[in-house]
């Protein structure tokens, strides 16, 4: 019978389940039943119950692939700080071979290198090498120091979550075993990358993670949340949004009416500029109606003159305009 459920909180001393499960790391058999020996999170699997920590020191393995630092440089190795009670050698030899070098000119002190762990023995001395791929010495970008127990959290299920924040920030990211991690990229997005993985260290009991550093990242990278599942067809197209068919009708009533306001007030201009045209029309047409009538006038009055002017000299002379071609004049016997 088991008293817990998996990633639930223990303290030293609480049972965990009767003897039908197998005592893990982190747990200890007492009565025939399974008791946590720390204060960390349940880990159930196949059976078998174990308790992982919420803060502890690396304990290097064989084969772990760690992230460490050069402390000191000696005759023919060089000290390692790899976040562990435990010192780790790199030995020239797993450098250089049998090439002899001057050792600060390969590795000096404070630089950060990727390591895998080859030997552990009696006491605890930590061999290291180089042999692999990806092994060697970093250059720039930034070290996150968190808990050792938290990496598999950070890494997520078969890389989930390590590739997630991978993809969005751009940045390269290298996980340690022993808890230290190397980031480089864009510097705003290193920042983004140290506070997702402080992040998930600090919350990595805590259900739906995933789902938080996602919307953080999202938010941070795109300025908007993705979209859910629900928002996806079956190919993964976003679904078409149902649309508010009585504010899309106001809507086009609304500019519907601006469209007719703006058509009268333009109307009402051509009219008031036609109407000023006219009147400018009738203006100039009255004008030239009373020029030409003066003018007639005139033509009239000096031709009426020369008539009287005529007479005046030829008294004694007929003017005649009978049996003559209409519009002839006869003055003085002459035809004019």
């Amino acid at each position: 019978m088991i008293f817990v459920e998996n990633k639930d909180l223990v303290i030293p001393g609480e049972i965990l389940a009767d003897d039908d499960y197998y005592v893990g790391r982190g747990t200890f058999k007492e009565n025939n039943k399974i008791c946590s020996s720390l204060m960390g999170l349940v880990s159930l699997r196949n059976k078998k119950i174990r308790v992982i920590p919420l803060k502890s020191k690396y304990i290097p393995k064989r084969g772990d692939v760690v992230i460490g630092r050069i402390d000191d440089v000696r005759f023919s190795m060089w000290d390692v700080d790899i976040n562990s009670p435990y010192s780790g050698i790199l030995p020239a030899f797993e450098v250089l071979g049998r090439e002899k070098k001057d050792l600060n000119n390969v590795f000096d002190v404070g630089d950060v290198l990727f390591l895998r762990v080859i030997d552990v023995d009696e006491v605890k001395k930590v061999k290291l090498g180089l042999k692999g791929k990806g092994m060697g010495k970093f250059k720039g970008g930034i070290l996150v120091n968190i808990s050792p127990t938290k990496v598999p959290r950070l890494i997520g299920k078969k890389g989930s979550m390590i590739n997630m924040i991978k993809d969005k920030t751009n940045c390269k990211i290298v996980v340690g075993q022993n808890g230290l991690v190397w980031v480089k990229g864009d510097p705003e997005m290193e920042q983004l990358t140290k506070e997702i993985i402080n992040l998930i260290e600090n919350e990595a009991h805590i259900s739906g993670l995933t789902d938080r550093v996602k919307e953080k990242l999202y938010l941070a990278v795109d300025g908007e949340l993705p979209l859910s599942e629900e928002d996806l067809d079956e190919d993964g197209l976003e679904k078409p949004k149902l649309q508010n068919f009585k504010e899309e009708l106001e809507e086009e009533e609304r500019e519907k009416s601006k469209l007719q306001d703006f058509k009268e007030e333009l109307e009402q201009i051509e009219v008031k500029k036609m109407d000023e045209h006219l009147d400018d029309s009738l203006e100039n047409d009255d004008i030239e109606d009373q020029t030409e009538l003066n003018s007639k006038k005139n033509n009239d009055s000096n031709f009426y003159n020369v008539l009287k002017e005529l007479k005046k000299r030829n008294k004694s002379k007929s003017i005649s305009f009978d049996n003559k071609p209409k519009n002839s004049l006869i003055l003085n016997d002459k035809h004019y």
